[in-house]
């Protein structure tokens, strides 16, 4: 199941935990993935996986 949304390809982002004694432990910052029914161009109904930035900026039209 890969975490990336199917609108923007936005990806997990890697990086380091940095602690005050410089300590450093890797971490993953996902995308805030839903699961929403959206018209495709071609008007048909889909369920695809969207970032709340690309459902807020209206990139994409909800299904009814």
């Amino acid at each position: 199941m890969a975490r990336v949304c199917e609108i923007c390809g936005k990806r997990p982002l890697r990086g380091y935990n940095v602690s005050h004694a410089h300590n450093r432990t890797k971490k993953i910052s996902y995308p805030n993935l839903q699961k929403v029914r959206i018209l495709a161009p071609t008007g048909q109904v889909k369920r695809a996986k969207v970032c709340t930035r690309c459902i807020r900026s209206n990139k994409i039209t909800k299904a009814p």
